[in-house]
């Protein structure tokens, strides 16, 4: 069985309770699959991504024709509205758009009227992602987050290159399989991914590199920091704060 996220950010648990840490966020429109449930609660896994967790049943739409739904269109602004039957919500940057007709703006379920900016998928676009990540600076950092109002920072990078059109997994050390090797620093280019690991050599962080000495990520919030061959030096208080582990390229 399958379906479709019909709230702007429905928290995904590790298990089910509503105790339970949030591990991840599915968006509006986003595709799941319903893997197991108790009462109120489904183990679900993304179709974007794989992610797997715990979701409360009234925060999808149950679909059984899931594969006669195209996935190509999502919303483009941080915030983005949409009409239920004469009722006004927002969703956020990244999030799906389900059956999207860009002539109609209606979705799968035509009572979904889209009513903001949109972005093909299908067509990548390397060139959007310096302007759509930079407008997240001062976002506070949230643990499994994917929103403009909390993130952590493989859901950042993560949503910044799904606008984009390219398709990464949820956290940074599945993010740092993807992709291709970027030898240095210096041979590094805008919008390629700096990866950063602890004293194990487990990789526990990700962000965007803007130049090869400047890096926009999720730390405490997203920000603008500087980078060297070590890894990212505060801007603020000029301290070291992760160690680099490596580099990949996606376009």
């Amino acid at each position: 069985m399958y379906g479709i996220c019909k709230v702007a950010a429905a928290p995904v648990r590790k298990e089910a309770n509503h105790r339970s840490e949030m591990i991840n966020q599915l968006l509006f429109g986003e595709a799941l699959e319903l893997l197991e449930q108790k009462t109120e609660w489904c183990r679900v896994r993304s179709l974007y991504d794989g992610y797997e967790g715990w979701l409360t049943n009234h925060l999808f739409k149950v679909e059984d024709l899931l594969s006669a739904i195209t996935f190509d269109y999502v919303a483009a602004d941080l915030m983005n509205t949409i009409q239920l039957n004469g009722q006004t919500f927002y969703i956020p940057q990244g999030a799906s758009l389900p059956g999207f007709d860009s002539n109609s703006k209606r979705l799968w379920n035509t009572e979904y009227l889209y009513k903001g900016s949109y972005r093909n998928i299908a067509e990548q676009n390397e060139s959007t992602i310096k302007e759509t990540a930079k407008a997240w600076v001062e976002a506070p950092y949230l643990w499994g987050g994917k929103t403009m109002m909390g993130v952590d920072c493989s859901g950042f990078v993560q949503i910044v290159f799904k606008v984009a059109g390219i398709n990464l997994l949820r956290d940074a050390w599945q993010q740092a399989k993807q992709g291709t090797d970027v030898p240095s620093l210096e041979e590094s280019k805008e919008n390629d991914l700096a990866f950063f690991a602890n004293e194990e050599g487990k990789i526990i962080h990700v962000g965007i590199l803007l130049n090869y000495k400047q890096i926009i990520h999720a730390s405490g919030k997203v920000r603008i920091d500087a980078i060297d061959d070590d890894g990212i030096i505060n801007s603020d208080t000029n301290e070291r704060t992760h160690r680099l582990h490596s580099m990949k390229r996606y376009f």
